[in-house]
Protein backbone atom coordinates (compact mmCIF):
# COMPACT_ATOMS: atom_id res chain seq x y z
CA UNK A 1 0.00 0.00 0.00
CA UNK A 2 1.35 3.41 -0.97
CA UNK A 3 1.61 6.15 1.61
CA UNK A 4 -1.39 8.36 2.26
CA UNK A 5 -1.82 11.32 -0.08
CA UNK A 6 -3.23 14.63 1.14
CA UNK A 7 -4.94 17.48 -0.69
CA UNK A 8 -6.31 20.85 0.39
CA UNK A 9 -9.67 21.96 -0.99
CA UNK A 10 -9.66 25.74 -1.33
CA UNK A 11 -13.23 26.51 -0.34
CA UNK A 12 -12.57 30.11 0.65
CA UNK A 13 -15.35 30.89 3.10
CA UNK A 14 -15.93 27.21 3.78
CA UNK A 15 -18.32 24.47 2.76
CA UNK A 16 -21.16 25.85 4.86
CA UNK A 17 -23.50 28.80 5.34
CA UNK A 18 -22.11 30.38 8.48
CA UNK A 19 -18.29 30.34 8.73
CA UNK A 20 -17.97 33.69 6.91
CA UNK A 21 -19.33 35.32 10.08
CA UNK A 22 -16.52 33.95 12.28
CA UNK A 23 -14.16 36.73 13.48
CA UNK A 24 -11.13 34.81 12.15
CA UNK A 25 -12.52 34.45 8.61
CA UNK A 26 -12.09 37.27 6.06
CA UNK A 27 -15.60 37.89 4.79
CA UNK A 28 -14.29 38.07 1.20
CA UNK A 29 -12.10 34.95 1.50
CA UNK A 30 -13.52 33.25 -1.61
CA UNK A 31 -12.27 36.06 -3.85
CA UNK A 32 -9.26 37.15 -1.79
CA UNK A 33 -5.99 36.22 -3.50
CA UNK A 34 -3.90 36.78 -0.38
CA UNK A 35 -6.08 34.32 1.54
CA UNK A 36 -5.66 31.67 -1.17
CA UNK A 37 -1.89 32.21 -1.26
CA UNK A 38 -1.64 31.67 2.50
CA UNK A 39 -3.71 28.49 2.30
CA UNK A 40 -1.67 27.17 -0.64
CA UNK A 41 1.67 27.86 0.98
CA UNK A 42 0.47 26.37 4.26
CA UNK A 43 -0.52 23.15 2.48
CA UNK A 44 2.77 23.03 0.61
CA UNK A 45 4.76 23.54 3.82
CA UNK A 46 3.07 20.38 5.12
CA UNK A 47 4.03 18.47 1.91
CA UNK A 48 0.46 18.06 0.68
CA UNK A 49 0.13 16.48 -2.75
CA UNK A 50 -2.29 18.90 -4.31
CA UNK A 51 -4.55 21.90 -4.07
CA UNK A 52 -8.06 21.37 -5.35
CA UNK A 53 -10.87 23.71 -6.33
CA UNK A 54 -14.52 22.72 -6.63
CA UNK A 55 -16.40 24.84 -9.17
CA UNK A 56 -19.98 25.86 -9.85
CA UNK A 57 -21.52 27.92 -12.65
CA UNK A 58 -25.18 28.14 -11.67
CA UNK A 59 -26.01 29.92 -8.43
CA UNK A 60 -28.91 31.42 -6.55
CA UNK A 61 -29.41 33.10 -3.18
CA UNK A 62 -29.74 29.72 -1.45
CA UNK A 63 -26.19 28.64 -2.25
CA UNK A 64 -23.42 28.66 0.32
CA UNK A 65 -21.65 32.05 0.44
CA UNK A 66 -18.49 30.56 -1.08
CA UNK A 67 -20.36 29.66 -4.27
CA UNK A 68 -21.85 33.15 -4.55
CA UNK A 69 -18.46 34.90 -4.95
CA UNK A 70 -15.55 32.71 -5.99
CA UNK A 71 -12.63 32.56 -8.42
CA UNK A 72 -12.64 30.55 -11.65
CA UNK A 73 -10.45 27.49 -11.15
CA UNK A 74 -7.79 27.69 -13.86
CA UNK A 75 -7.26 31.40 -13.18
CA UNK A 76 -6.62 30.97 -9.46
CA UNK A 77 -4.49 27.86 -9.93
CA UNK A 78 -2.34 29.74 -12.46
CA UNK A 79 -1.83 32.50 -9.89
CA UNK A 80 -0.96 29.98 -7.18
CA UNK A 81 1.53 28.24 -9.46
CA UNK A 82 3.68 31.37 -9.19
CA UNK A 83 3.92 31.24 -5.39
CA UNK A 84 4.36 27.47 -4.95
CA UNK A 85 6.98 24.99 -6.15
CA UNK A 86 5.96 21.38 -5.44
CA UNK A 87 2.26 21.10 -4.69
CA UNK A 88 -0.19 19.96 -7.37
CA UNK A 89 -2.80 22.27 -8.86
CA UNK A 90 -6.23 20.83 -9.69
CA UNK A 91 -9.05 22.72 -11.39
CA UNK A 92 -12.58 21.47 -12.02
CA UNK A 93 -14.24 21.86 -15.42
CA UNK A 94 -17.73 20.54 -16.13
CA UNK A 95 -18.00 18.61 -19.38
CA UNK A 96 -21.71 19.45 -19.39
CA UNK A 97 -20.86 23.00 -20.45
CA UNK A 98 -17.11 23.11 -20.92
CA UNK A 99 -15.35 22.96 -24.26
CA UNK A 100 -12.85 20.08 -24.55
CA UNK A 101 -10.36 21.94 -26.76
CA UNK A 102 -10.31 24.97 -24.44
CA UNK A 103 -10.07 22.75 -21.36
CA UNK A 104 -7.20 20.71 -22.81
CA UNK A 105 -5.31 23.88 -23.69
CA UNK A 106 -5.97 25.58 -20.34
CA UNK A 107 -4.87 22.63 -18.22
CA UNK A 108 -1.82 21.79 -20.33
CA UNK A 109 -0.83 25.47 -20.20
CA UNK A 110 -1.17 25.35 -16.40
CA UNK A 111 0.93 22.19 -16.44
CA UNK A 112 3.68 23.93 -18.43
CA UNK A 113 3.57 27.04 -16.24
CA UNK A 114 3.89 24.90 -13.10
CA UNK A 115 6.48 22.48 -14.58
CA UNK A 116 4.32 19.37 -14.38
CA UNK A 117 1.94 19.94 -11.46
CA UNK A 118 -1.47 20.31 -13.11
CA UNK A 119 -4.54 18.11 -13.01
CA UNK A 120 -8.09 18.32 -14.30
CA UNK A 121 -11.25 17.16 -12.57
CA UNK A 122 -13.62 16.62 -15.51
CA UNK A 123 -17.10 16.25 -14.07
CA UNK A 124 -20.73 16.19 -15.11
CA UNK A 125 -22.88 18.91 -13.57
CA UNK A 126 -26.45 19.91 -12.87
CA UNK A 127 -28.73 20.86 -15.78
CA UNK A 128 -29.14 24.32 -14.30
CA UNK A 129 -25.58 25.21 -15.20
CA UNK A 130 -26.15 24.23 -18.81
CA UNK A 131 -28.49 27.15 -19.42
CA UNK A 132 -25.61 29.55 -18.83
CA UNK A 133 -23.62 27.97 -21.67
CA UNK A 134 -26.24 27.74 -24.42
CA UNK A 135 -26.96 24.09 -23.65
CA UNK A 136 -30.31 24.38 -21.94
CA UNK A 137 -31.83 22.13 -24.59
CA UNK A 138 -29.83 19.17 -23.26
CA UNK A 139 -30.96 17.02 -20.34
CA UNK A 140 -29.41 15.06 -17.52
CA UNK A 141 -29.45 11.97 -19.77
CA UNK A 142 -26.91 13.68 -22.00
CA UNK A 143 -24.38 14.32 -19.27
CA UNK A 144 -22.48 11.04 -19.07
CA UNK A 145 -22.28 10.54 -22.86
CA UNK A 146 -21.01 14.12 -23.10
CA UNK A 147 -18.53 13.47 -20.30
CA UNK A 148 -17.11 10.44 -22.10
CA UNK A 149 -16.71 12.33 -25.37
CA UNK A 150 -15.15 15.29 -23.55
CA UNK A 151 -12.58 13.08 -21.81
CA UNK A 152 -11.71 11.16 -24.98
CA UNK A 153 -11.03 14.43 -26.80
CA UNK A 154 -8.98 15.96 -23.98
CA UNK A 155 -6.79 12.86 -23.73
CA UNK A 156 -6.31 12.82 -27.49
CA UNK A 157 -5.35 16.49 -27.59
CA UNK A 158 -2.83 16.04 -24.78
CA UNK A 159 -1.14 13.52 -27.06
CA UNK A 160 -1.00 15.89 -30.05
CA UNK A 161 2.79 15.81 -30.03
CA UNK A 162 5.15 12.94 -29.39
CA UNK A 163 7.71 13.55 -26.66
CA UNK A 164 10.53 14.42 -29.07
CA UNK A 165 8.46 16.23 -31.72
CA UNK A 166 10.07 19.63 -31.16
CA UNK A 167 13.63 19.71 -32.49
CA UNK A 168 14.23 23.48 -32.20
CA UNK A 169 17.52 23.28 -34.10
CA UNK A 170 18.52 26.87 -34.91
CA UNK A 171 21.49 25.95 -37.12
CA UNK A 172 19.43 23.66 -39.36
CA UNK A 173 16.31 25.79 -39.12
CA UNK A 174 14.15 22.88 -38.01
CA UNK A 175 11.62 23.68 -35.29
CA UNK A 176 9.28 20.66 -35.46
CA UNK A 177 9.31 17.14 -36.83
CA UNK A 178 5.86 17.40 -38.38
CA UNK A 179 5.56 13.62 -38.62
CA UNK A 180 5.29 13.62 -34.83
CA UNK A 181 2.30 15.98 -34.70
CA UNK A 182 -1.12 14.26 -34.68
CA UNK A 183 -4.78 15.23 -35.12
CA UNK A 184 -7.66 13.75 -33.16
CA UNK A 185 -10.29 14.17 -35.90
CA UNK A 186 -13.04 13.46 -33.39
CA UNK A 187 -16.69 13.43 -34.47
CA UNK A 188 -19.17 12.65 -31.74
CA UNK A 189 -22.79 13.33 -30.87
CA UNK A 190 -21.85 16.38 -28.78
CA UNK A 191 -18.37 17.51 -29.81
CA UNK A 192 -16.40 17.69 -33.05
CA UNK A 193 -12.70 18.49 -32.74
CA UNK A 194 -10.04 18.17 -35.39
CA UNK A 195 -6.93 19.30 -33.49
CA UNK A 196 -4.01 19.44 -33.18
CA UNK A 197 -3.43 21.29 -29.91
CA UNK A 198 -0.77 23.99 -30.10
CA UNK A 199 1.30 23.13 -27.04
CA UNK A 200 3.92 20.41 -26.55
CA UNK A 201 3.45 17.30 -24.46
CA UNK A 202 3.61 17.47 -20.67
CA UNK A 203 6.75 16.64 -18.73
CA UNK A 204 4.51 14.20 -16.81
CA UNK A 205 3.21 12.65 -20.04
CA UNK A 206 -0.26 14.09 -19.54
CA UNK A 207 -1.72 16.18 -16.72
CA UNK A 208 -3.41 14.01 -14.10
CA UNK A 209 -7.08 13.42 -14.94
CA UNK A 210 -9.84 12.85 -12.39
CA UNK A 211 -13.60 12.63 -12.42
CA UNK A 212 -16.09 12.66 -9.55
CA UNK A 213 -19.23 10.81 -8.49
CA UNK A 214 -20.62 7.54 -7.13
CA UNK A 215 -22.86 6.12 -9.88
CA UNK A 216 -22.27 3.13 -12.13
CA UNK A 217 -21.86 5.43 -15.14
CA UNK A 218 -19.25 7.41 -13.22
CA UNK A 219 -17.32 4.26 -12.30
CA UNK A 220 -17.39 2.97 -15.87
CA UNK A 221 -15.94 6.19 -17.29
CA UNK A 222 -13.44 6.63 -14.47
CA UNK A 223 -11.99 3.16 -14.72
CA UNK A 224 -11.76 3.41 -18.51
CA UNK A 225 -10.09 6.81 -18.84
CA UNK A 226 -8.96 8.63 -15.70
CA UNK A 227 -6.06 8.52 -13.25
CA UNK A 228 -8.26 8.84 -10.21
CA UNK A 229 -11.61 9.79 -8.71
CA UNK A 230 -13.13 12.08 -6.15
CA UNK A 231 -15.97 10.40 -4.28
CA UNK A 232 -17.89 10.84 -1.05
CA UNK A 233 -16.92 9.47 2.33
CA UNK A 234 -20.09 9.26 4.40
CA UNK A 235 -18.79 6.34 6.50
CA UNK A 236 -15.76 4.14 6.16
CA UNK A 237 -17.61 0.88 5.44
CA UNK A 238 -19.58 2.23 2.45
CA UNK A 239 -16.60 4.20 1.19
CA UNK A 240 -14.31 1.18 1.40
CA UNK A 241 -16.92 -0.93 -0.41
CA UNK A 242 -17.14 1.63 -3.23
CA UNK A 243 -13.35 1.78 -3.44
CA UNK A 244 -13.22 -2.01 -3.71
CA UNK A 245 -15.72 -1.96 -6.59
CA UNK A 246 -13.65 0.65 -8.40
CA UNK A 247 -10.46 -1.39 -7.99
CA UNK A 248 -12.23 -4.54 -9.19
CA UNK A 249 -13.35 -2.69 -12.33
CA UNK A 250 -9.78 -1.52 -12.92
CA UNK A 251 -8.48 -5.07 -12.70
CA UNK A 252 -11.20 -6.30 -15.08
CA UNK A 253 -9.97 -3.69 -17.57
CA UNK A 254 -6.36 -4.82 -17.06
CA UNK A 255 -5.40 -1.65 -15.22
CA UNK A 256 -3.26 -1.57 -12.08
CA UNK A 257 -5.22 -0.28 -9.04
CA UNK A 258 -1.96 0.97 -7.50
CA UNK A 259 -1.66 3.39 -10.44
CA UNK A 260 -5.05 4.92 -9.63
CA UNK A 261 -5.93 7.47 -6.92
CA UNK A 262 -9.18 7.16 -4.97
CA UNK A 263 -9.85 10.40 -3.11
CA UNK A 264 -12.46 11.43 -0.59
CA UNK A 265 -13.08 14.74 1.14
CA UNK A 266 -13.62 15.36 4.82
CA UNK A 267 -13.95 18.53 6.88
CA UNK A 268 -12.08 17.71 10.12
CA UNK A 269 -12.45 19.76 13.27
CA UNK A 270 -9.50 18.91 15.48
CA UNK A 271 -8.05 20.19 18.73
CA UNK A 272 -5.26 19.30 21.07
CA UNK A 273 -7.98 17.64 23.15
CA UNK A 274 -11.48 16.49 22.32
CA UNK A 275 -12.85 19.42 24.34
CA UNK A 276 -10.88 21.84 22.15
CA UNK A 277 -12.54 20.34 19.06
CA UNK A 278 -15.99 20.57 20.68
CA UNK A 279 -15.36 24.22 21.55
CA UNK A 280 -14.42 25.02 17.93
CA UNK A 281 -17.51 23.24 16.68
CA UNK A 282 -19.71 25.15 19.11
CA UNK A 283 -18.19 28.45 17.94
CA UNK A 284 -19.66 27.71 14.53
CA UNK A 285 -22.96 26.46 15.92
CA UNK A 286 -23.52 29.87 17.55
CA UNK A 287 -23.48 31.56 14.15
CA UNK A 288 -26.46 32.00 11.84
CA UNK A 289 -28.17 29.87 10.64
CA UNK A 290 -27.86 27.95 13.88
CA UNK A 291 -27.50 24.18 13.92
CA UNK A 292 -26.85 24.03 10.17
CA UNK A 293 -23.50 22.21 10.33
CA UNK A 294 -23.47 18.42 10.84
CA UNK A 295 -20.77 17.15 13.16
CA UNK A 296 -17.81 16.08 10.98
CA UNK A 297 -16.81 12.45 10.50
CA UNK A 298 -13.21 13.26 11.48
CA UNK A 299 -13.58 15.00 14.81
CA UNK A 300 -11.83 15.24 18.16
CA UNK A 301 -8.31 15.35 19.50
CA UNK A 302 -5.30 15.12 17.22
CA UNK A 303 -4.75 11.49 18.18
CA UNK A 304 -8.40 10.63 17.58
CA UNK A 305 -8.41 12.21 14.11
CA UNK A 306 -5.08 10.60 13.22
CA UNK A 307 -6.55 7.22 14.24
CA UNK A 308 -9.59 7.86 12.01
CA UNK A 309 -7.43 8.81 9.04
CA UNK A 310 -5.24 5.73 9.53
CA UNK A 311 -8.28 3.45 9.81
CA UNK A 312 -9.82 4.71 6.55
CA UNK A 313 -6.51 4.51 4.69
CA UNK A 314 -5.64 1.04 5.99
CA UNK A 315 -9.14 -0.22 5.08
CA UNK A 316 -8.56 0.92 1.48
CA UNK A 317 -11.34 3.51 1.63
CA UNK A 318 -9.02 6.18 0.26
CA UNK A 319 -5.62 6.77 -1.28
CA UNK A 320 -5.91 10.54 -0.86
CA UNK A 321 -7.72 12.56 1.79
CA UNK A 322 -8.90 16.02 0.73
CA UNK A 323 -9.17 18.45 3.62
CA UNK A 324 -12.01 20.94 3.51
CA UNK A 325 -12.33 23.45 6.30
CA UNK A 326 -15.47 24.50 8.12
CA UNK A 327 -13.70 26.24 10.98
CA UNK A 328 -11.45 29.11 9.82
CA UNK A 329 -8.42 27.34 11.31
CA UNK A 330 -9.41 23.89 10.05
CA UNK A 331 -6.57 23.40 7.58
CA UNK A 332 -3.93 24.80 9.92
CA UNK A 333 -5.18 22.72 12.84
CA UNK A 334 -5.01 19.54 10.76
CA UNK A 335 -1.51 20.42 9.58
CA UNK A 336 -0.16 21.48 12.97
CA UNK A 337 -1.77 18.76 15.04
CA UNK A 338 -2.53 15.71 12.86
CA UNK A 339 0.10 15.68 10.11
CA UNK A 340 3.06 15.25 12.53
CA UNK A 341 1.35 12.18 14.02
CA UNK A 342 0.75 10.69 10.57
CA UNK A 343 4.40 11.35 9.71
CA UNK A 344 5.63 9.77 12.94
CA UNK A 345 3.56 6.67 12.13
CA UNK A 346 5.11 6.48 8.65
CA UNK A 347 1.74 7.00 6.96
CA UNK A 348 2.51 10.35 5.31
CA UNK A 349 5.68 11.78 3.76
CA UNK A 350 8.10 14.20 5.39
CA UNK A 351 9.52 15.48 2.07
CA UNK A 352 8.35 15.59 -1.53
CA UNK A 353 9.68 12.65 -3.51
CA UNK A 354 9.44 14.11 -7.02
CA UNK A 355 9.18 17.26 -9.12
CA UNK A 356 5.84 16.42 -10.76
CA UNK A 357 2.37 15.69 -9.49
CA UNK A 358 2.41 12.17 -10.94
CA UNK A 359 5.74 11.51 -9.26
CA UNK A 360 4.43 12.50 -5.84
CA UNK A 361 1.18 10.57 -6.35
CA UNK A 362 3.27 7.51 -7.30
CA UNK A 363 1.45 7.00 -10.58
CA UNK A 364 3.45 6.51 -13.79
CA UNK A 365 3.75 8.85 -16.74
CA UNK A 366 1.51 7.48 -19.51
CA UNK A 367 3.26 6.66 -22.78
CA UNK A 368 2.39 8.65 -25.90
CA UNK A 369 -0.75 7.23 -27.50
CA UNK A 370 -1.20 7.89 -31.20
CA UNK A 371 -4.85 8.47 -32.16
CA UNK A 372 -4.50 9.34 -35.86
Amino acid sequence: MKKLKLGAVLDGLGWNHMAWQHPAMPSDASENLDFYIKQAQLAESAKFDTLFLVDVSHVGPGNIPHYLSMFEGVSIMSALSMVTKNIGLSATIASSYGDPYSAARQILSLDKISKGRASLNAITSNPGGMVNFSRGHLTKRDQYPMNEEFIEIVLGLWDTYEDDAFIRDKEKGIFLNHHKMHHVNYRGDYFSVEGPLNISRSVQGRPVLYTAGTSENFMEIATSYTDGVFTHGYDWEDTAALATRIRQKLIAKQRRPEDFIISISQNPIVGETEKDAIDKYMELMQLSPRNSLPRPQFFGSAEMVADQVQKWHKAGAMDMLLIRQDHPQGLRDFIDLVVPILQDRGIFRTEYEADTLRGNLEIPNPPFRKIN
